[in-house]
């Protein structure tokens, strides 16, 4: 373990983040809200505490090893958590306890967009900035935006390009070196993001809004500023916007690169993983659409149509944007829109969950233990796209699925040992493993009720499910800190 090198890194990159305390300065200074002071409060905070970390180790050049990448992203990710709830903790407006400002900023970091705050619609536009702007960081993953500036620094980053990246397949890369691929992933990001707020902005919302809500639609984060989301504009062809950007954030980055190079839709026709997220996100929304119809939720098929095509597709891509309390649905649709959060978006895409080709690869493998029960001694491949997936992928894919699920089970139990029902319990660890967001029970409209102990379980939910399990989870490996 190279100690040096990995607070040289961190020492850089804090100071780096530290530039995004100045931000929401400025928007506090447009609209005079008087927030300025906690933000550059924490705008020193956070960059002493880099320049002192870096400063003993600023001569001290190595390139990283694998487990030297696993350990600076995950320190990265928890350090950013607490310096990031710095301006929340600081603000006298809204007032919040040490936790909390943890839970608010580790939930936008980590594009999970589960808030604890209440009557958004008054605090100050520099602190709504801020948390809109944090998802929009979180959501590529500030490490990988790192990986493009830190080999100017003389560090290399195909290591934390790999701990940070999500997805099963991650030594592919869009361009030979890897600097340019996280350029090209983020020119991407920043061009969908600009593409998004033009749009809202077209629809009707007013220029804060427009921007505000296109960092966290791209994102997949789901923060909004109002209390009622999306559902506070009350607006048919703002929530068309919402519904085309969550599903485009929702796939694999690597295909809208391909795409824009080749100006040609033809890699979203030809990828499979592509076509079973449509499928899925197609079949939550007739199924939750018809049942709302059905059970007289909505009174006209037009309402219950955008109601349910809306909260399909933002709960579908673990967005988390609402049009309406889609917890107190009735039946199992509820129950239905969460479990479609567990698959979530395509691999390399913003969005949290399983990812979709982890659950296609879990679906035909199982149909290929079925043929064998009929077929002992066949050979039977699982292919994808006509090409047979390896069996380390697959190995992979199953060590993947069974540590999401004993994560899950421990947790959700953790989370019940603090008091909390069942329902609550389970929902609030779904939400926020998947990086989701609203929960049912008592964290439907917000977690604000909930314990502090629960509150430090789901922020480690959060993180876990960002990392993709491994990431995280092999810190805990006594293997991991033998030399």
């Amino acid at each position: 373990m190279q100690l040096a090198a990995i607070l040289r890194i961190i020492g850089l990159l804090l100071m780096i983040f530290s530039v995004a305390m100045l931000p929401p300065v400025i928007v506090g200074m447009i609209y005079g809200d008087g927030v300025i002071l906690p933000f550059i409060l924490a705008f020193g905070v956070n960059l002493v505490a880099g320049f002192l970390l870096w400063l003993p180790v600023r001569t001290f050049r190595k390139d990283l090893r694998i487990r030297d990448g696993f350990l600076v992203v995950v320190l990265f990710w928890l350090v950013l958590g607490m310096i990031g709830s710095l301006p929340l903790y600081f603000s006298e407006t809204p007032m919040l306890s040490f936790t909390d400002s943890v839970f608010e900023s580790m939930s936008a970091l980590t594009t999970t967009g589960a808030t604890i705050l209440t009557g958004i619609d008054t605090l100050p536009h520099s602190i709504l900035f801020y948390r809109q702007q944090l998802q929009w960081m979180g959501g590529m993953g500030i490490v990988v935006l790192a990986v493009a500036i830190l080999p100017m620094l003389g560090i290399g980053g195909m290591q934390l390009y790999r701990a940070e990246t999500p997805g099963p397949m991650k030594d592919t890369k869009l361009t030979p070196r890897i600097t340019e691929t996280a350029k090209a992933l983020w020119y991407i990001y920043l061009g969908l993001t600009i593409a998004c707020a033009a749009g809202y902005w077209l629809a009707g919302m007013d220029g804060f809004d427009a921007i505000a809500h296109s960092f966290s639609t791209v994102a997949i984060g789901g923060f909004s500023t109002h209390d009622a989301s999306i559902g506070y504009f009350n607006s048919a062809l703002i929530e068309m916007v919402a519904i085309l950007f969550m599903f485009l954030a929702g796939i694999n980055f690597s295909l809208h690169f391909l795409s824009w190079r080749a100006l040609t839709i033809r890699p979203y026709l030809q990828d499979p993983e592509v076509r079973t997220y449509f499928i899925v996100l197609s079949l939550t929304a007739t199924l939750t659409t018809l049942y709302l119809y059905v059970a007289g939720t909505f009174e006209s098929v037009g309402s219950a149509l955008h109601h349910g095509i809306f909260q399909a597709i933002s709960i579908g891509t673990t967005t988390g944007y609402t049009t309406a309390e889609y917890y107190a649905w009735p039946g199992f649709l509820p129950v239905l829109l969460l479990f479609s959060s567990f698959i979530g978006g395509c691999a390399l895409s913003t969005a949290g969950g399983l990812k979709v080709i982890r659950f296609l690869l879990l679906f035909r493998q199982g149909i290929r233990e079925i043929k064998r029960l009929i077929h002992p001694n066949a050979l039977i491949p699982v292919k994808i796209g006509n090409k047979p997936i390896p069996e380390s992928v697959l190995n992979a894919v199953w060590g993947f699925f069974s540590l999401y699920v004993a994560s899950f089970v421990i947790l959700m139990l953790m989370v019940m040992a603090t008091g909390l029902d069942q329902v609550t319990s389970f929902s609030a660890v779904a939400a926020c493993i998947n990086n989701l967001g609203p929960g049912l029970g008592d964290v439907g409209a917000h977690y604000g009720g909930i314990n502090a102990i629960a509150k430090w379980i789901l922020c480690f939910a959060m993180v876990l499910g960002r990392l993709e399990i491994f990431t995280l989870l092999v810190l805990f490996s006594t293997e991991f800190w033998r030399k």
